[in-house]
């Protein structure tokens, strides 16, 4: 029988450039109902609710007060992470937060220790390996299609923010750069499929130190670099697989693949995790030819069309958990994932292997319901 799932009341905080991502997606999902959106620019806030109809509007400390609301989705820049989901939990609100967990592990684990104080639960994005692709990556590696996984690559390409975003300072500031910005997803999806990181070494650099911002609406002409924006790294899962990476800003065009995993009997080629779907391919030892698997679960969105950009998916999941479901974007994963990529820097400023403190299990596979 097909299970019931209560009905949840959104509060967004934040209204910025990916706000009418997280409408598009959430309001797919019937169980969830987005009945206010806050901002510290009220104005902006208020323009939101206007144009998605959304009855209620104003700041931060509003949205917490409203009893009404009991699911914070918390999409403000990175650096405000830590301060504003640490209110929202001792406020009592379940929350969501966009990703980084935190702008630091520092910060981060601030916000771990906050949400073991209360009863409200805490998820965190990335949420895209929840979508078809990664979760029909992992059964085929479960279901082992690829054998015994023995390697794997991730290869993250700039997304040349500065020409489509108004203000993309926080692309090239704390909690940003290709690490923190687009690596949360690359990983995430090698994390579901393969298990946590157990080691870490890395290399990295700023290529150019400023950029020009093209985009029609841009609000800066110019941004300042403050972090790396060219990265390499192995990684050591605790499993035994060996992870190469390639994560930069400076690269615009490549033919490298977006993730591939590589086992003693085959391969399998992931899609763009920044999506939730896509087609996952796989060719075993001995096959002529690649071919297309079958998605183990429903498609969030169309392949090929905009709504491949919506969110929701990890919302969705946070709703379901507080329903008794399991719960797969937990801030558990999310600080692990957070921790292996700012050890990047680690690994490059002490010239080392680096050990992670974290850990984390891999997410319940997630099947159509």
């Amino acid at each position: 029988m097909e299970r019931q799932h209560a009905r949840h009341r959104i509060g967004i905080l934040g209204a910025g450039n990916i706000f009418g991502r997280y409408i598009e997606g959430l309001r797919t999902i019937p169980e969830l109902d987005v009945v206010r959106v806050a901002d510290v620019d009220t104005a902006r806030a208020r323009r939101a609710a206007d144009e998605y109809a959304i009855p209620a509007w104003g700041d931060g400390g509003e949205l917490l007060d409203d009893d009404s609301v009991d699911i914070v989705v918390n999409i403000t820049p990175p650096q405000f992470h830590a301060k504003t989901v640490i209110a929202a939990l001792e406020a009592g609100k379940h929350t969501y937060v966009e990703k980084p967990l935190a702008a630091t592990v520092e910060e981060a684990r601030e916000v771990l220790a906050a949400a073991a104080g209360t009863t409200a639960l805490l998820g965190s994005a990335p949420d895209t390996f929840l979508g078809s692709a990664v979760q029909t990556g992992r059964h085929a590696i479960d279901a082992g299609l690829i054998g015994e996984p023995v390697g794997a690559t991730a290869f993250v390409r700039s997304s040349r923010a500065e020409t489509w975003h108004p203000d993309p300072r926080a692309f090239y500031g704390p909690g940003g750069g290709p690490v923190l910005d687009m690596g949360p997803y690359y990983l995430a999806a090698l994390v579901n499929c393969l298990g946590p990181v157990a080691q870490v070494a890395a290399a990295t650099r700023v290529g150019a130190p400023t950029r020009t911002v093209s985009s029609p609406e841009r609000v800066v002409d110019e941004v300042t670099v403050e972090v790396p924006t060219h990265a390499s790294a192995t990684l050591i899962f605790a499993g035994g697989v060996i992870g190469t990476t390639l994560m930069s800003f400076d690269v615009w065009d490549t033919e490298l693949p977006r993730i591939e995993i590589y086992g003693t009997e085959g391969t399998l080629a992931l899609p763009n995790p920044n999506f939730f779907d896509g087609d996952v391919r796989l060719k075993r030892h001995g096959d002529a030819d690649w071919r297309v698997l079958t998605p183990v679960t429903e498609l969030f969105g169309a392949v090929g069309t905009p709504e491949q950009h919506r969110r929701g998916l990890g919302v969705r999941d946070l709703a379901e958990a507080i329903g008794g479901a399991p719960h797969r974007a937990t801030a558990d994963f999310a600080f692990h994932v957070l921790e292996v990529l700012a050890r990047f820097q680690t690994s490059q400023q002490e010239n080392r292997f680096v050990t992670l403190a974290s850990t984390c299990d891999r997410p319940a596979q997630r099947f159509a319901q």
